[in-house]
């Protein structure tokens, strides 16, 4: 099955048209919407792994909100936890 294309107008720096036309004159690419195409495809799937990323950070938040409104907590000394980090520093160092 064919794709259907559209053209789109693209305004962008001179610096990058020129990366694009260079890429296309040494080529690397058969034309100049063949970088562009390949960019975008780059950017989706990049996009993609964020929002998973993201996605997942969402859920484990959801679990531990749900973990505090069900008493599923403790409390922490955060200068025990130091110190305790400090012994099993300096026994790894004798």
């Amino acid at each position: 099955m064919p794709t259907t294309l559209e053209r789109l107008t693209v305004t962008m720096p001179s610096e990058m048209a020129a990366s694009i036309k260079q890429a296309v004159d040494d080529g690397e690419y058969a034309s100049t919407s063949e970088v562009v195409r390949e960019a975008l495809r780059e950017w989706k799937t990049r996009r993609q792994l964020m929002l998973n990323e993201l996605s997942a950070l969402k859920t484990d938040i959801d679990q531990g909100l749900a973990d505090v409104a069900a008493g599923r907590v403790k409390t922490f000394d955060a200068d025990r936890i130091i110190a305790r980090g400090k012994q099993l520093l300096a026994a790894r160092s004798k």
